[in-house]
């Protein structure tokens, strides 16, 4: 363990520490004068203390997790996943450890995709060619794998233990290895319980380390199973994949794109200021003394009931200067809960206090405005109070009757300022809003802006839950529902039964946040060239889907009772066709009898997989290899199909009728698919069948609203093939297209070198397979499993596309190189996706973002102009007044409630407006169909 020089180098594993502290704290907690537990911040800081005196490190930097799946998770969808639910004292403890680690002046490094680990190894190995010594700090095992003559692992003293250093020798002595990259084949070989690592069953780490001693790698092990015995032989040969993925996911990843800056990671001691402020706030008294040597108060800090029902007055003005002067400490503002931030709630009654209200918010450009309701349901929820801000750090809520009439009349009073046209309504989902309001008979006009929207276009696959947003944009943890109404299930309660008095500061600080939250996305969404797209599309589509959801659809319930009738006839049939086949009867929706009949029984496979519990697979991918070879897995996939078909949509349906209005209202979500999609729930509408006949008649049961009316399908006819040909600038493709010739014909006759008139039904198929393939980035092995032909065959076909359409190839080559360059690619209205996995060394991930690289911009786009379609066609129906509605969307589709007299209209301005939604070199059609129910308008 010789030094290399003066450089010493500390990462800290701030979750592994964070956990230390959580459990050292766990029976005695530490709790302030405000109700904060803050054994999380006193043991962290007491631990980076202990380290900065004793160690006295030149260089320090504090590794964190973010929430985002790592690479782990999409190679393994269920690491981690046993984990309990984070302790609610770290879930508070972590922004201000975040604090905590900025005022000591300390880099906090975090990475989506990425654990800490794997920073600190990157960095580790960075510094270690620098000439420095390196000391990971943390109590995981795992890091063993990394140690190195100058990198060293740190386990901090904890429960009457000292430092543990650990380099290359005792970390082989530990394990009993020969070199310490055996660590990650041991872990491979008896998995993790911790991180949900499976490893292999039958093999624990005395079991591990003997097999290593005699082959060193797992991969060695592999190749020698012949010499292993009985069931560890089995094992290890039926489980070998799962081994070698858990070697895999116990790899620390030491190529992550972060850069090792000597400057920045060089420690010249805390900002005094912020730290004293930090430890006032969490009333560290003995640290304060530590660390600066003097005693401090608790500071005082005056909110809300003390100050005017309206800020901006000069006696307000005068209080606040007064609260600062108190206080021994500078006034910095630190965003972390109701409990210690600056803020002035009221809660406004009476018509005099609400018109004075009111006259202040019609003043103003746009304020904020938040619902609190009994229900999640919109259409079922009972408007329990307003909340408005429109000044960051005040808010204001008026409570109302549970009695509707009352409501109504109450809520009469705000109709002049919901419709100001001139005023911007803000709000976090606030389509919700928008139909609470409207089933009390309020439309709300004007511009609106939702802080979910913005954020998911900033952030496409993040979260964007307020309670989220809040606290990794303002560092403030809001208060939670549950602490009002109790936790989630049978027994929880609604707002009705809240004091009204604990409500005002709940309701108002939502508002209050959500105005702040705009205010922070706003220069975001500017410098990601994000405007017009939020601006444009996004949130004028809100009104779009308000109505639609308002509107609902009708549903014949008979013809679902007869076709709940049908399918649970032929389900039956079906399942004893199964059991004839099988020989046998046993329970056909257990996977472990079933298992045992196709494999054990039938012996259809000999290689059958199992899943991680030791059952064989007899998943929908598992059958759908085995159908067209064997009878009984067709029958097994259609017996699921039909049973799938009733309970989802046959037998549901008719329970998500709204008494009320008679009618299925769907929610549908902007802020879901990362491709930009709407996605609908309640009845998701995007998952309804349509490859299947069966599946097909669950349109049936959408009907007209009444006998005044039709259904009218409008569709965009392939559209992503469309956008494809533009954005390629295939020649070839653009030419079919504007001719109006049968693409996926035209391609056949391309690929098998045959006239068009010659194209057989069969290479058509194969033909608009590839063409739908290749907008996804499938390979051989797809294309072969979904044509069900050989893969050479297959690779014959796509390397007859790619000659055949070389600027499809050169569009595809140049989206995966941009998509490098700049780790996003963008639709044709500038929607982001971003691919962080494009640069990745796992050939895995790499693949998914490259096939993402590709497709999309292509669906994002078709995604963008659906929407603005949308828009267009609803504007224009609400100019000529109609009577008909838009009342379904679905992929390329949208569905209207046609009056009669209005249908030829209709036929004639809705393909226009569509096919102009956004203009490329492709023309775009529009398929339109009417009928007496969605499938023959389809």
């Amino acid at each position: 363990m010789s030094p290399k020089g003066d450089k010493k180098l500390f990462l800290l594993d701030a979750m592994a520490l964070i956990y230390r502290a959580h459990f050292a704290f766990s029976k005695n907690p530490r709790i302030n004068s405000k109700g904060l537990n803050t054994g999380i911040m006193l043991g962290f800081t007491n631990t980076l203390l202990e380290v900065l005196e004793k160690e006295k490190p030149t260089h320090i930097a504090v590794a964190f997790d973010t929430k985002a799946p790592t690479f782990r998770h999409i190679q393994f969808e269920a690491y981690k996943a046993n984990r309990q639910e984070q302790p609610e004292d770290i879930e508070v403890g972590i922004p201000w450890v975040k604090q905590i680690v900025k005022a000591f002046r300390i880099p906090l490094l975090e990475l989506d995709g990425f654990e800490a680990d794997d920073i600190i190894g990157t960095l580790a190995k960075k510094a270690e060619r620098t000439s420095f010594e390196v000391y990971m700090m943390t109590p995981d095992k795992d890091y063993g794998q990394l140690v190195e003559d100058h990198i060293f692992l740190y386990k901090p003293a904890f429960m009457g233990n000292g430092v543990d250093i650990m380099g290359p020798k005792e970390v082989c002595a530990k394990w009993d290895i020969e070199h310490v990259d055996q660590v990650r084949d041991i872990l491979g070989l008896m998995g993790d319980a911790v991180d949900n690592i499976p490893g292999i069953p039958g093999i624990g780490e005395k079991t591990a380390v003997k097999l290593l001693k005699e082959y060193g790698t797992i991969e060695e092990l592999l190749n020698n199973t012949d010499q292993l015995k009985g069931k560890q032989k089995e094992n290890v040969e039926n489980f070998a994949q799962q081994g070698l993925l858990s070697k895999e996911l116990a790899t620390i990843n030491i190529e992550v794109p972060v850069e090792f800056d000597e400057l920045d990671l060089r420690y010249d001691g805390p900002d005094e200021e912020k730290l004293k402020a930090l430890f006032a706030e969490l009333e560290f008294r003995t640290l304060t003394q530590r660390v600066f040597g003097e005693k401090i108060k608790k500071p005082q800090i005056k909110v809300s009931e003390q100050l005017g029902l309206f800020t901006g007055t000069e006696e307000s003005k005068e209080k606040e200067e007064e609260v600062v002067e108190e206080s021994p400490l500078p006034a910095i503002q630190l965003h972390d809960s109701i409990l210690t931030s600056v803020h002035d709630y009221h809660k406004v009654d009476g018509e005099k206090a609400i018109k004075e209200l009111i006259g202040y918010l019609e003043l103003q450009d746009e304020f904020c405005f938040d619902t609190e309701t009994t229900a999640l349901n919109p259409n079922e929820a009972e408007l329990v109070g307003l909340s408005f801000s429109y000044v960051p750090g005040e808010a204001f809520y008026i409570p109302f009757p549970a009695d509707q009439e009352e409501a109504k009349q109450k809520l009469e009073l705000f109709r002049e300022i919901f419709e100001n046209e001139n005023i911007t309504k803000i709000g976090q989902n606030v389509k919700y809003d928008l139909l609470v309001l409207k089933n009390y008979g309020m439309d709300v006009k004007g511009k609106l802006y939702d802080t979910m929207l913005a954020h998911y276009l900033i952030e496409p696959e993040g979260k964007h839950s307020m309670d989220w947003l809040a606290q990794q944009y303002l560092n403030y943890r809001p208060v939670s529902i549950e602490s009002l109404i109790g936790k989630k299930g049978k027994n929880q309660g609604n707002m009705r039964d809240v004091e009204v008095d604990e409500v005002v500061a709940y309701a108002a600080e939502d508002a209050d946040i959500t105005l702040k939250l705009k205010q922070k996305f706003d220069p975001i969404i500017k410098s990601n060239g994000l405007e017009k797209l939020l601006h444009e599309v996004e949130n004028p589509l809100i009104r779009v889907l308000t109505d639609m959801e308002f509107e609902g659809v009708k549903i014949d319930t008979e013809s679902l009772a007869e076709m709940s009738v049908l399918l649970d006839e032929e389900s039956k049939e079906i399942e004893k066709r199964v059991y004839e086949l099988a020989g046998e009867k046993f329970n056909l929706s257990s996977p472990k009898q079933l298992g045992e009949i196709l494999f054990v029984k039938l012996q259809l496979d000999p290689k059958a997989k199992k899943t991680k519990t030791g059952q064989f697979a007899t998943g929908e991918e598992v059958l759908s290899k085995m159908a067209g070879e064997h009878e009984i897995a067709d029958a097994i996939l259609e017996y699921r199909q039909m049973v799938k078909l009733k309970s989802t949509y046959v037998d549901a349906l008719p329970t998500m009728i709204n008494p009320k209005t008679g009618r299925v209202h769907t929610t549908y979500n902007q802020f879901v698919a990362a491709t930009g999609r709407l996605s609908s729930i309640n009845p998701n509408l995007q998952n309804i069948p349509i490859r299947t006949a069966r599946g097909r008649e669950i349109r049936k049961a959408f009907v007209p609203r009444d006998d005044n009316h039709v259904l009218l399908a409008a569709d965009y006819s392939q559209i992503e093939l469309r956008i494809m040909a533009a954005f390629s600038q295939d020649e070839s493709m653009i030419e079919a297209f504007k001719n109006g010739r049968d693409i996926h014909a035209t391609t056949a006759a391309k690929i098998f070198q045959v006239p068009l008139e010659e194209v057989t039904s069969d290479m058509r198929r194969k033909a608009k397979t590839a063409n739908f393939g290749i907008i996804y980035g499938i390979s051989a092995f797809g294309l072969s499993q979904r044509l069900s032909i050989s893969r050479t065959e297959a690779k014959e076909i796509i390397d007859a596309y790619f000659k055949e359409f070389p600027a499809v190839k050169e569009y595809m080559d140049n989206a995966i190189e941009k998509a490098r360059k700049n780790e996003f690619v963008e639709t044709i209205l500038g929607r982001r996706r971003y691919l962080r996995d494009i640069n990745s060394r796992n050939q895995t991930m790499r693949g998914f973002a490259e096939r993402n690289a590709i497709n999309a911009p292509i669906q994002g786009s078709a995604a963008d102009m659906i929407k603005v379609a949308m828009i267009h066609v609803y504007e224009w129906m609400k100019k000529q007044n109609l009577k008909s509605k838009m009342i379904l969307q679905v992929h390329d589709e949208l569905v209207f409630d046609a009056h009669k007299d209005e249908v030829e209209l209709l036929q004639k301005e809705i393909p226009k407006l569509m096919s102009n939604a956004v203009t490329i070199e492709v023309p775009l059609v529009v398929e339109v169909g009417i009928g007496s129910d969605w499938l023959q308008a389809h």
